[in-house]
């Protein structure tokens, strides 16, 4: 969903998280993904590298402060794809300059079939990611929109509509 949006809005930034999950085939490093050691990001929390942060399907992920503020700075709306934690912390440190939306599946069997159909993880870590969702389900009413990924050109038209309702330089 983000992919299809930025590639219809190119002049939008895109906000590489680290993580210290390992690589999945066809992922490349600085793209996708900033892959660090847990002793590099342990690092990166002290010295207040991320912006926010959180341990998610057993592994951590956390928004690098630095690039994001550049990209605000030069005028620039920054798409992040970030769980639930994180949206929340980006909305408390951003306050109005960030607008939260939640992506809601269209139902957990089709989430489900989505988590299998990607094939990148073991049973196991399908089930966590699965039982974290059903989780993160309860907190959508606390983003300020909500859109369920049923149709990708709907859901990027849909997020279109919202972003023309709150123009200048946010984190999305």
């Amino acid at each position: 969903m983000i992919h299809r949006f930025l590639e219809r809005h190119p002049d939008m930034a895109y906000s590489v998280s680290c993580t210290t999950r390992p690589m999945r085939p066809g992922e490349h490093n600085g793209r996708d993904y900033t892959f660090l050691t847990d002793k590099e990001f342990g690092d990166g929390i002290v010295s207040g590298r991320f912006v926010e942060w959180a341990e998610v399907h057993c592994h951590w992920y956390g928004t690098p402060r630095e690039p994001l503020d550049q990209a605000l700075s030069a005028g620039h709306d920054v798409m992040l794809d970030l769980d639930v934690i994180g949206g929340l912390r980006l909305k408390e440190c951003y306050d109005e300059r960030a607008i939260t939306l939640f992506i809601m599946p269209p139902s957990i069997d089709e989430l489900t079939n989505r988590l299998r159909a990607r094939g990148t993880d073991s049973f196991e870590v399908q089930a966590i990611r699965l039982k974290n969702a059903l989780t993160e389900i309860t907190f959508a009413d606390r983003f300020d929109h909500r859109v369920i990924n049923d149709d990708l050109d709907r859901v990027c038209t849909e997020i279109e509509s919202i972003l023309a309702l709150d123009k200048g330089n946010k984190a999305i």
